[in-house]
């Protein structure tokens, strides 16, 4: 008797650590990315003062000066995407986060601040970070990979798999990821495998 209450209770040790060490992709509430694009359709996007559409299962950067971005806000997140510049040589796009619409009222059809640059030569780079510099980890004209992470004040940047920088000093706290669209001086850009995962504000 005292033999099975004894294999009972290491049977109940064994399963409660087992439980333990499961990843915390296992778990319920672990978190995944999901998508902003479906490949097929701009369902739940926005184009202010651009010409966009899909092409080829990616989003087709087409003509004029503006942005695309998801019709909601996002405050944490990891944000991955590829993207290809089609322009040969001084093309110029961006990656916008935590942003405001552009104003009509002033005539700029770009948000001011927080770009992550896809001009050329200064690929991946935040013109108000310092620390947010980085060279040589992008391939002009083929596809590129970026992994972005904002949390709180604090950003993050892979380039292709490869740590690019850490910077801090996002001031806005939530905001819109648009895609700038500078066609007539910077050519045409094409973005797919667009994800997002959003994290617990930042605690």
């Amino acid at each position: 008797m005292r033999f099975l209450a004894l294999a009972a209770a290491l049977c109940l040790l064994v399963n409660s650590c087992l439980a333990a060490d499961a990843p915390a992709a296992a778990k319920p509430n672990a978190k995944a990315p999901v998508p902003l694009f479906d490949g097929k359709t701009l369902d739940g996007w926005k184009i202010i003062t651009c010409d966009a559409e899909v092409k080829d299962g990616c989003i087709f950067l087409k003509g004029g000066n503006g942005v695309v971005r998801p019709e909601r806000k996002f405050k944490d997140y990891v944000l991955e995407l590829d993207y290809k510049m089609l322009k040969e040589g001084k093309y110029d796009s961006g990656i916008y986060l935590r942003c405001k619409d552009p104003d009509p009222a002033v005539k700029f059809p770009w948000p001011r601040v927080w770009q992550v640059n896809l001009r050329y030569d200064d690929e991946g780079n935040i013109a108000e970070f310092k620390e947010a510099r980085s060279k040589g980890l992008t391939k002009p004209n083929d596809w590129n990979h970026f992994k972005i992470t904002v949390v709180g004040t604090k950003v993050e940047l892979e380039i292709n798999g490869k740590p690019a920088w850490k910077a801090d000093g996002l001031t806005e706290p939530e905001g819109y990821i648009s895609l700038q669209a500078e066609i007539p001086g910077g050519g045409q850009v094409l973005f797919k495998n667009i994800t997002i995962m959003e994290l617990n504000d930042g605690k």
